[in-house]
């Protein structure tokens, strides 16, 4: 269950009104560094979690419901930054300060009736579930894989490109408004940052939680590959010297090792084609 109070997280104000960061900013909603994905992620997460204890799973839903809020502030972003708009592409050419926005630097048609006109005909200028090039949110970088240490590895990456994508936006913009709602949501990107890391700790950090799934016996894996770098080149080069080419694995488990790549396996020969595959005679014979 779920509650709801009119009033948002943080103040979401905008002095001067910019349809072309309207459109910037629906990345941080609908892109895949954005607040839908973060949110649906964290919430199926909770979902499908298991295990003794229920406090993991009450904090993926305490922080998936406050991106449902960081959802609410980015749309109302957007609304705000449509005021004044131009509905009609003969309005672009009025001398206006909105419509310098729009028509900067840009194509005016691919602006106005592309990005524009979708917010007009679609939401009313309102904003989308979509990211900046219109294309709608389809789910396809939810990650909830039911292992809590993948997930909260998969967390820490959605957080960190997400806090990439915020402060690309706040300097995108010297919206007074925009730089202070970027300022709080930038800070709660540290903060859940922090927040899985903390978790992978908890659980006992790289030595406990690696390799993923830890339940899986590593005495059934080819161990002696491991924790070998693969290297790959041709030309006799050798390979890039670094933390995983040598000395001890993360987990403590093991070394790391330099392997030079070679075919280990045969060049496959398949077997004919089938009469009923629709192949070729001679691929039959």
């Amino acid at each position: 269950m779920l509650y709801h109070d009119k009033k948002l997280q943080y103040p979401v104000k905008v002095e001067s009104p910019d349809p072309v960061y309207a459109r910037m900013l629906q990345q941080a909603i609908g892109g895949i560094e954005g607040e839908i994905r973060v949110c649906m992620q964290y919430f199926f997460q909770a979902w499908g979690a298991r295990g003794p204890t229920t406090k993991y799973r009450d904090m993926l839903l305490n922080t998936a419901t406050e991106e449902m809020g960081h959802i609410e502030m980015l749309a109302t972003a957007v609304a705000l930054n449509l005021e004044n708009a131009p509905t009609k592409l003969q309005e672009a050419g009025v001398a206006d300060t909105v419509v310098g926005a729009v028509m900067g630097g840009e194509n005016p048609r691919h602006v106005v009736e592309g990005m524009l006109h979708r917010h007009l005909l679609s939401t009313g200028m309102a904003a989308l579930p979509a990211n900046c090039e219109g294309v709608p949110f389809d789910m396809s970088h939810i990650y909830a894989s039911g292992n809590l240490a993948a997930d909260m590895y998969c967390n820490v990456a959605a957080e960190t490109t997400g806090r990439v994508l915020a402060v690309r936006l706040s300097n995108a913009t010297n919206d007074p408004g925009m730089k202070d709602m970027w300022s709080f949501l930038i800070a709660r990107d540290v903060m859940h940052q922090q927040q899985w890391l903390a978790v992978i700790e908890e659980m006992g950090g790289n030595e406990t939680t690696l390799p993923i799934p830890n339940s899986f016996p590593q005495t059934e894996e080819r161990t002696e590959f491991s924790y070998a770098f693969f290297a790959t080149g041709v030309d006799g080069s050798p390979p890039p010297e670094g933390r995983f080419t040598s000395g001890p694995s993360l987990d403590g488990k093991g070394t790391f090792s330099v392997f030079q790549n070679r075919p280990m396996g045969e060049e496959p020969v398949l077997g004919p084609a089938r009469p009923d595959s629709g192949a070729q005679s001679e691929q039959m014979a």
